[in-house]
């Protein structure tokens, strides 16, 4: 029993269940809907998967967002049990869900229960939304297209109302004013409308908007003491406020002490440091002047001997603010200055406190026009009369629902209650993303990968030789893969190596090999892989000797160049004296290599004097104990080649040792063969130069092996009547032993006579 099973599945009969064998371990069969009704009872055990990711797999996203139930972007194993369940009980026939489809047969909907008769309700609503009221099936997508099926419609269920729901013109150009101010939320039929919660911010902000500005109006004369035209003057006296504190601070010091006046009128060499260039009256250097000339107690001039700078912003601040609070004037006194900051502080206060600003656009009497109205009510009242509909609205997604699950259910059953399309090959894997053509293989077992580090840490306990491939296309899309390599040999794979990748949509990506794991490919490939080891080692050998050799011959031709530049200078060499303990050393030396020669010559001579048949069978008995203990790794890993550890460094969770033996890796990667028919051409362009030797020398090997054979069992002396060859081995031992016994018995038939005439005697 599954331990997912309740107590009504408990006390239903055993259901009987089909499986097939592959991957190594029993893997459940669906064959119909009843199946399908069972699957909490099937044992958990037996699953293939327990979960998977939403996302990186290829399947139907929105599908799965339907099964994921805790929004978790995973997929369980009873998230998985509750949406067939669901599904069964959603069509009359389970077998349907069995033939997939992106439809569903209006006669096929169970309206037995009171959630599938309203589903199908809703599904011939939709037809009839869509002008299909005639229809007996309905399509994916039919029920997808919610901006069609709602289009005409003034409820739906989501609680959001349109302008154009509105029951007149004010209300419509209430829902627009909303909309602008505070945004806007979507509707089913796609058009932009407003939520509750919307109609309620916005009331809001209209509320302490109006409140905001009725304090203002409340205490006029301070808050407003230009009217309309005080924002403007406050605008302007902000605008220059610091500035003209800056400069009546100046005065006042240089009021204090005449010695400071030079320095605060700054130094002549900021002023040529400014004119040493091109000048511009906005410029930087020029705004950081003070306003005007500083002198101990000077009224601000409003007119002239003004920063070029600041011209303009004290112009705005007279025509605005110090004509219509002061009058006509040409200069600006401290006292002044302050009174009409008093005057403006009060405004600066009441703005900085502003409420509502999201509604300020439309404008205080708008705003009032509105709250004095009833549309928030009949607002209220028609998100209601929406709202209400939702059970019906849900059911219309339902039938998108239902005809998804229609179509994909069993295709996610087959790659997670079981991995039917992994090993059955009729239909690629969901977690397969495509095939990799690299190296003159097609491989097809590419799976997507967001981190290949963190990936290979666990990928590499699945036996298989890995490569990680990055990918790209044009407009700087990327992606990588982690490809299994089941075919081959693995020479020429290496980082770096580029290839094409096909995705499951059919295109082409630029892939290139980043790293790469190792593990066997094939027992084949084990069985050369210690002299290709050997090959390389020793041209590694020869390169590096052969460029040692060069360096060295370089060295010598340059020394001998300096050498005979400066023969005139050098003096003469003294004669080297031979050192005893070199010539010692060079004799244990070739006294250990002639043993080892000895040594390999005495092994040589002792396999030469057996025929030549069994020199030969020696020779491929070395070969096997050289590649022997390769193939027997080889072989171990091969047979421990699994997809689990694969898919569980995607966020899978494996249930089973998914094997991928020999055979079935094998058909997982293509090699290149001509294809069937196809004639190979024997004509070789720019041929190497021919040669026989390497046929001849294993013809002539062949010939003797077979003739020693022969020759060895009398087989050749049989034939000729012996004329030719020797007699079998077997036959000469024989008459050897009948030779031996004879001498044995005349001997012993002498001795008895020897003795019988002693006694005689």
């Amino acid at each position: 029993m599954s331990t997912t099973s309740n107590d009504s599945s408990s006390r239903r009969p055993a259901h009987k269940w089909n499986f097939f064998r592959a991957g190594g371990f029993e893997q459940v069969h669906f064959e119909s809907g009843a199946d399908l009704v069972n699957l909490d009872q099937l044992d958990q055990k037996l699953w293939a998967a327990l979960s998977c990711p939403t996302r990186g797999i290829e399947f139907d996203t929105k599908t799965l967002d339907l099964i994921d139930t805790d929004k978790d972007g995973r997929i369980r194993a009873p998230e998985i049990i509750a949406a067939v369940k669901w599904a069964c009980s959603m069509v009359k026939n389970p077998d349907d869900l069995l033939r997939s489809a992106a439809s569903v047969d209006l006669s096929g909907i169970n309206d037995g229960n009171p959630e599938g008769k309203q589903l199908l309700a809703s599904a011939k609503q939709i037809l009839a939304n869509l002008g299909k009221k005639d229809a007996t099936a309905i399509t994916l997508d039919d029920a997808s297209d919610t901006a069609k099926i709602f289009a005409q419609t003034q409820f739906n269920g989501d609680g959001i109302i349109p302008a154009e729901s509105g029951p007149d013109d004010a209300t419509k150009a209430v829902i627009t004013d909303i909309i602008a101010c505070v945004g806007s939320d979507v509707d089913r039929s796609g058009k932009p409308g407003v939520s509750q919660a919307k109609v309620d911010q916005f009331f809001a902000e209209a509320g302490a908007f109006s409140d905001w500005w009725k304090k203002a109006e409340t205490d006029a004369a301070t808050i407003l003491p230009l009217g309309d035209k005080t924002a403007a003057a406050a605008g302007a006296f902000k605008a220059v406020k610091a500035k003209v504190d800056d400069y009546f601070s100046r005065c006042r010091l240089a009021a204090f002490d005449q010695r400071a006046l030079a320095a605060l009128n700054r130094q002549e060499s900021e002023y040529l440091t400014v004119v040493a260039k091109d000048m511009s009256i906005t410029a930087a250097e020029v705004a950081g002047f003070p306003l005007a000339r500083i002198e101990a107690g000077r009224a601000l001039p409003l007119k002239d001997s003004l920063n070029p700078a600041w011209a303009g912003a004290i112009a705005t601040l007279n025509a605005t603010a110090i004509q219509p609070l002061l009058g006509d004037k040409s200069t600006l006194t401290e006292a002044e200055w302050t009174t009409v900051s008093g005057k403006l502080g009060a405004y600066e206060c009441w703005a900085t406190g502003k409420a509502g600003a999201a509604v300020e656009k439309l404008g205080l009497k708008r705003v009032r026009e509105i709250l004095a109205s009833k549309a928030k009510e009949t607002i209220t009242d028609l998100i209601a009369k929406d709202k209400a509909l939702e059970p019906e609205a849900n059911s219309i997604v339902s039938v998108e629902k239902l005809i998804r699950f229609r179509r994909d259910l069993k295709q996610l059953l087959v790659n997670f209650v079981s991995f039917e399309d992994f090993y059955s090959r009729q239909r690629k894997a969901i977690f397969t993303a495509g095939t990799l053509y690299l190296d003159g293989r097609s491989c097809e077992l590419c799976v997507p990968v967001a981190d290949a580090g963190k990936h290979a840490a666990l990928a590499g306990l699945a036996k298989t030789y890995l490569a990680y491939c990055d990918c790209t296309r044009p407009g700087g899309a990327k992606m990588t893969v982690a490809v299994a390599y089941t075919g081959g040999d693995s020479d020429f794979l290496m980082a770096g190596r580029n290839g094409i990748f096909y995705d499951r949509k059919g295109q082409d990506w630029d892939a290139t090999i980043t790293k790469v794991i190792e593990n066997p490919i094939s027992i084949r490939q084990a069985f050369w892989a210690p002299y290709k080891k050997l090959v390389r080692l020793i041209e590694e050998q020869v390169a590096k000797r052969a460029a040692a050799a060069e360096a060295a011959s370089d060295a010598k031709v340059g020394a001998a160049a300096t050498a005979a530049a400066n023969a005139d200078k050098a003096k003469p060499a003294e004669a080297k004296k031979v050192d005893v303990g070199t010539v010692a050393a060079l004799g244990v030396a070739f006294g250990a290599v002639g043993t080892m020669l000895t040594a390999i010559v005495g092994y040589l001579s002792g396999i030469l004097q057996l025929p030549f048949w069994q020199v030969c069978l020696a020779f491929a008995g070395l070969l096997l104990l050289v590649s022997g203990p390769s193939m027997i790794i080889a072989w171990l890993k091969l047979r421990q080649r699994n997809l689990g550890p694969i898919l569980d460094a995607n966020g899978w969770a494996v249930n089973g040792r998914v094997k991928m033996n020999v055979p079935f890796g094998g058909a997982l990667t293509d090699v290149a063969t001509l294809p069937p028919g196809a004639q190979p051409s024997f004509a070789v362009r720019y041929p190497e130069p021919p040669t026989a030797m390497p046929k001849f020398i294993f013809t002539i090997i062949a010939v003797c092996f077979l003739v020693s054979l022969l020759n060895h069992f009398g087989v050749i002396n049989s034939l000729t009547d012996g004329k030719f060859g020797s007699e079998a081995a077997w036959v000469v031992k024989k008459r050897e032993e009948e030779k031996k016994k004879l001498e044995a018995d005349t001997k012993a038939a002498a001795t008895s006579v020897t003795d019988t005439n002693a006694l005689a005697k």
